[in-house]
C-alpha cells in the first residue's frame, strides 16, 4: 500500500471525526492495524453503528458519540490528541440544495469548532476533507489548485469556507491544517442505499438486485473516481507534511477520467448483467466533468496513488458481492 511505510510515534493518538462513516471507518481500521490509538467522534446521523462495532473490542479504539456542532464535545474529543483527521460532514450536492441551513451548521460551524478545539488542545496536524466541488463551473481539465470557478451548490460553499478557515488557522494561530479535495471516492462500506447514495455503490446494488438504474443526464459526464486506499494514503501523508505547506488544499484523486456510461457498462459486464439504464434529467449543481491534476500533492505531500480505477472497481465489486 502507499501508506505502509508511513509511521508515527508509537504513542500517537488520532482523532477521526465521522469515524463511523465510509471514509472515517476505513481510516480507523488502517490506524488500528498499525497499532495506534484511535478515537472516533460521530453522532451516527450519517455514520453507522455497525462501523463502530467492527472495532469496539480493540483496546486502542474509543468511540465518542457526539455532535461537532457542540464545542465542548469537540474540546473533550481533542484533549490529548496528536492528529485530527476531520471527515465529519454532510455530503451530497442535491441534499445541500434542499437543506442549505443544515449544511452551514454542520460543515462550516462544525469544522470551525474542530479547528478551534484542535488549536486550544495543541494538536500537531489537522487534516480535513474538502471536495472537488470547490472547482464549480471552471471548465478546464485537469482541475488544478488555484484555478477555481463559481461555486454551484451550498455543499461546495461549505467546503470552500472550510478551506479559507484552514488558511486562517494556519496563518494566525499556527495550527497546521491541510485540506484534501477528494474526487469521487469509492470503496468498501460505502452506503448504497437512499436517495443521496454515491453512484458506484448504488449502481452495484441495483444491478445485483436486477433493478433498472437511473443515470442522471446522458451518461457522458466524467469523473476522477478515486479508490479509498488512495484517500487513506493522502490522510496519513498529510500528517507527516512540512509545516511550510500548512493552510493549503490539495487534489486527492488517481488522476484518471471515467465516463459514467462506461463505468455502468463495465459494472454490467463484471456482474454478468444485461440491464439497460434509464436516463433521467441532469441534477442541479452537478459538475459535468471532473479530472484532477495531483501534481501538487505529489510534490508537497509525497502522495503517490497506487490504486487505479480498474484495480479499485474490481476490489469493490468483490466486497459488495460478499457483503450485500
Amino acid at each position: 500500500m502507499g501508506y505502509d511505510n508511513v509511521e508515527f510515534d508509537r504513542e500517537s493518538v488520532f482523532l477521526v471525526t465521522g469515524g463511523a462513516g465510509f471514509i472515517g471507518s476505513n481510516l480507523c481500521e488502517v490506524l488500528l492495524n498499525k497499532g495506534y490509538r484511535v478515537r472516533c467522534l460521530d453522532d451516527l446521523s450519517n455514520g453507522k453503528q455497525a462501523n463502530v462495532d467492527l472495532f469496539i473490542e480493540n483496546p486502542n479504539y474509543t468511540f465518542i458519540k457526539g455532535d461537532i456542532r457542540d464545542l465542548d464535545t469537540c474540546l473533550d474529543a481533542c484533549d490529548g490528541v496528536d492528529y485530527v483527521l476531520h471527515q465529519a460532514a454532510w455530503g451530497s450536492v442535491p441534499r445541500s440544495i434542499e437543506m442549505p441551513l443544515l449544511y452551514e451548521e454542520i460543515n462550516i460551524k462544525g469544522t470551525l469548532n474542530m479547528m478551534e478545539s484542535a488549536r486550544q488542545k495543541g494538536v500537531k496536524k489537522f487534516v480535513y476533507a474538502s471536495s472537488s466541488s470547490v472547482y464549480g463551473d471552471e471548465p478546464n481539465l485537469p482541475k488544478q489548485e488555484g484555478r477555481e470557478g463559481n461555486l454551484l451548490s451550498p455543499y461546495a460553499v461549505t467546503k470552500k469556507v472550510d478551506e479559507v478557515y484552514g488558511q486562517i488557522y494556519s496563518r494566525l494561530y499556527d495550527l497546521d491544517t491541510y485540506g484534501l479535495r477528494y474526487f469521487n471516492v469509492f470503496g468498501k462500506r460505502q452506503d448504497p442505499n437512499g436517495a443521496y447514495a454515491a453512484v458506484i455503490p448504488k449502481l452495484i446494488k441495483q444491478l445485483l438486485d436486477d433493478e433498472r438504474p437511473t443515470i442522471h443526464g446522458d451518461g457522458k459526464q466524467s469523473r476522477d473516481f478515486t479508490y479509498i486506499e488512495n484517500v487513506i494514503e493522502a490522510n496519513l501523508k498529510a500528517c507527516k507534511a512540512s509545516s511550510e505547506f500548512a493552510g493549503e488544499a490539495f487534489n486527492i484523486a488517481y488522476g484518471g477520467r471515467e465516463y459514467l456510461i462506461d463505468v455502468y457498462n463495465s459494472l454490467c459486464k463484471a456482474l454478468n448483467k444485461d440491464i439497460q439504464p434509464i436516463f433521467g434529467p441532469d441534477r442541479k449543481g452537478d459538475i459535468k466533468h471532473s479530472n484532477a491534476d495531483v501534481g501538487k500533492a505529489r510534490e508537497k505531500l509525497n502522495y503517490d496513488p497506487s490504486w487505479s480505477f480498474e484495480r479499485g472497481i474490481q476490489a469493490v465489486i468483490e466486497w459488495y458481492k460478499e457483503n450485500l
